[in-house]
């Protein structure tokens, strides 16, 4: 066994065969908890009703006065308004884009907050209504993209894990170069371009694994055939 199979190189294998627990342990997070949690959210506000005589898990309708609002753009950007009611209770609430609402509140405005759990849901002045950060959103393709995605590498993790104990890690076709690079990048692009035409057509979450999964794992074999074919005439010569 050469000097890969030795025992720095299957300490390497060890050691990443430990690191891609890393994203497998996100993988399994984000599909048992973020992803049924954030539906299960999204369900509950949808089939919330307004607010009633009996109170319990309904939606409120708050009128609020603006007392400041932040609107600032760029790669540190924040969007958000503070309100306050009539005892002067104060609420800072957080936005992810200046429009429609955000951007036309000057200090004294008078707004309708609707209010879900103990959080304010959306802002609405006249017939403008805009979502604040905590609204639940029916977003779940996006993060089974990044769930899948974090299966992937963990997946390409533990191949190379093999690859070094098995002592071809470092040796044609197992390089970061060769197989490892593409095969990252490669996934991340597909979780991405099955991910967010699932979000904006409106399929269900699990279409994004089931499409994303198979393909990888096709596009994985195809690359390392033909990173082994690209072997046969160096080793002739």
């Amino acid at each position: 066994m050469g000097a890969y199979g030795s025992g720095p190189g299957r300490w390497a294998g060890a050691l990443l065969g430990v690191l891609s627990l890393i994203p497998a342990l996100l993988c399994w997070s984000l599909f048992t908890g973020a992803l049924p949690d954030g539906l299960r959210r999204y369900e509950d506000y949808t089939a919330a009703a307004p607010c009633g005589g009996s109170g319990g898990d309904c939606l409120r309708a708050l009128p609020l006065t603006v007392d400041r609002t932040v609107v600032k753009k760029g790669r540190s950007g924040s969007f958000e308004a503070t309100l306050s009611d009539r005892d002067a209770r104060k609420v800072v609430v957080a936005f992810g884009d200046p429009g429609p609402v955000l951007a036309r509140l000057e200090p004294g405005d008078q707004v309708t907050a609707t209010v879900w759990r103990g959080r304010v849901m959306a802002v609405t002045q006249g017939d403008l209504r805009q979502g604040t950060a905590d609204e639940p959103r029916d977003e779940a393709q996006m993060t089974a993209g990044l769930a899948t995605f974090a299966g992937l590498v963990a997946a390409l993790g533990a191949g190379f894990a093999i690859a070094l104990l098995a002592g071809l890690g470092g040796r044609q076709p197992w390089t970061w170069r060769s197989l490892g690079l593409p095969l990252l990048i490669g996934s991340g692009l597909t979780c991405l371009a099955v991910a967010l035409p699932a979000l904006l057509i409106g399929l269900p979450w699990w279409v994004v694994p089931g499409v994303a999964v198979p393909f990888v794992a096709y596009a994985a074999v195809r690359l390392h055939r033909y990173r082994l074919r690209q072997l046969v005439p160096q080793r002739a010569e």
